[in-house]
């Protein structure tokens, strides 16, 4: 069949879940037989999201191919569960660096290049880029509202894919809000209708809304909305707030949302089998409200959630598995002292100290790891938790009291992290980050073995400071175990230690790649430990 295409474009403000709403249909056709792969395109002017402060944008997710890309990415994956690539996410700042690089190199033969058709042919190349693969169905969310200037290519170019395909190939979703006013108890349709009249002046007829709503939808907005905006009355489907995230897909199905876009499609297969993606959900309201464990984050970006998006949902994840609820505090690692650790984690069934750069709450997360060391809390530390892992082994155990990661002081005499020598030489420091999949060695007898099973993993990195091998001797020796490594044995990727419910630290981000129905194993085996601490 042709490749089919849906665009999610998003009204009235932004925050509506246009992202969920993408990773949601995506599960829904994925559970009826089709090969589904989503995209986002961002209309800001980054390159993409990987020197962009968390607080800006929240979490920069990486792809197996190295792509540091837009945390709705991570959504995405988590629900259709399939691995997205460098194409999944694109930025107008990254559209206009290669129109421009294509015009330095004469690519446009002395053109005068363009908005059109030059920029939003570059656009379209990205959208059809799954042509000629075996994807059945591509989903494009385009980042923003309709109306943003910065967007307004996106628009124009999703508008020409319409054109050029066939009408039953191409369906447009809008996700818009229905605002409740409680003074007259009342539903008010007037936002959608102007955000519809926008989208259509710039040559767009939504085929389906989706309206997120806090109340239901009586009939009598329905059939408003339908004649003003031009839609089926089938075809607007009301999105309220579910009780789990990933009930998110079954309730949309319940309204419809999948069936219009098939029927839209005319796609054969309409007929779905979500009862596997059923039996998870149930199993997830199954859990006893007493069944629970306090997981504390310490982190530099704590006062944006969706900084660490991805580790609280791996946390939800590895609770769903081990049947307890996760109450999660973000911590601010500047908070932490070594004096006030006991206070502050007082009633913490398990402490993860994730990724981050810049020296900015160091300290905090190295008191906070020697305090669940020394105090037998279960750990589990990620990227920069894992090098501060080591640095506060060496520091407190081995006792060279001025170890360090040579990020925070090139002048350390002890630099149990650095950049390898191999790398020292390259200027642009961009240059040296180790991103994406890369493969690693578990040792047999260890606890990266018990929660992995295997011993040969692949996982996904953003880095650029290793563990520095001249330490691997007397940190092992002193009960700091290199359980995972390159296949060649050159970088270590896992440390732990034996002597402890469960302390053990990636040099990855395991985050990455959990799934609801399939947990990352690192977290897993991290809230197992804090259940079995609370018996």
């Amino acid at each position: 069949m042709n490749t089919k295409y849906i665009f999610v474009t998003g009204g009235v403000v932004s925050g509506l879940g246009k992202g969920i709403t993408a990773a949601s249909l995506g599960r829904l056709l994925k559970n009826r037989g089709y090969k589904v792969t989503i995209q986002k395109f961002d209309p800001y002017l980054n390159v993409d999201p990987g020197t962009m402060s968390p607080y800006e944008h929240g979490e920069v997710f990486v792809t197996d191919d190295g792509a540091e890309t837009d945390l709705d990415l991570g959504h995405y994956e988590r629900f259709i569960d399939e691995n997205l690539c460098r194409n999944s996410s694109v930025t107008m700042g990254r559209v206009y660096s290669e129109v421009i690089e294509k015009e330095r190199r004469g690519d446009y033969l002395g053109k005068t290049v363009q908005v059109i058709p030059h920029v939003t042919d570059e656009i379209k190349e990205k959208i059809y880029s799954f042509e000629n693969t075996d994807i059945d169905i591509v989903i494009t969310e385009v980042g923003g509202t309709i109306g943003d200037i910065e967007g307004l290519s996106i628009i124009e170019a999703i508008r020409q894919v319409g054109l050029e395909k066939n009408h039953e190939d191409v369906v447009y979703v809008h996700v818009t809000l229905l605002p409740y006013i409680s003074g007259s108890n009342e539903i008010k349709s007037k936002p959608t209708q102007h955000s519809v009249k926008e989208l259509q002046s710039f040559g767009i007829k939504p085929d389906i809304l989706v309206c997120r709503t806090e109340q239901d939808l009586p009939e009598n907005i329905k059939e408003k909305l339908a004649l003003f905006c031009n839609v089926r009355k089938t075809s607007v489907i009301q999105n309220k707030t579910a009780d789990c995230l990933y009930a998110v897909p079954l309730m949309l199905e319940k309204e419809g949302l999948a069936r219009e876009v098939c029927n839209h499609l005319r796609l054969d297969s309409y007929i779905p089998d979500n009862s596997k993606w059923q039996e998870m959900i149930d199993d997830i309201r199954k859990i006893k409200p007493e069944n629970k464990v306090r997981i504390a984050i310490v982190g530099k970006y704590v006062k944006l959630e969706d900084s660490y998006i991805s580790v609280i949902e791996s946390i939800r994840h590895a609770g769903f598995k081990n049947k307890v609820n996760t109450e999660i505090e973000l911590i601010d690692a500047e908070e932490i002292t070594e004096n006030l650790a006991s206070k502050r984690f007082e009633g913490i069934d398990g402490i993860v100290v994730p990724g981050g750069f810049g020296t900015r709450g160091i300290e905090g997360k190295i008191a906070t790891i020697k305090y669940a060391r020394e105090n037998k809390i279960p750990f589990l530390g990620i990227c920069l938790g894992m090098q501060m892992t080591v640095v506060e082994f060496a520091r407190n155990v081995l006792k060279l009291k001025t170890s360090n990661s040579t990020e925070f002081d090139e002048q350390t005499l002890d630099p149990v992290i650095h950049i390898m020598d191999n790398q020292k030489d390259v200027k642009a420091k961009g240059g040296t980050m180790r991103l994406g999949s890369y493969p690693c060695t578990i040792k047999k007898d260890t606890t990266a073995y018990n929660v992995y099973k295997e011993e040969n993993i692949k996982e996904r990195h953003r880095h650029r400071f290793e563990y520095n091998n001249e330490y691997k001797e007397r940190l092992e020796e002193a009960g700091l175990i290199c359980s995972g490594t390159s296949p060649d044995g050159s970088l270590v990727e896992i440390v732990e230690i034996k002597e402890h419910p469960y302390f053990i630290a990636a040099q990855f981000h395991p985050e990455l790649k959990s799934r609801p129905n399939k947990p990352a194993p690192l977290f897993v085996g991290l809230i197992k430990a804090a259940k079995e601490a609370k018996v």
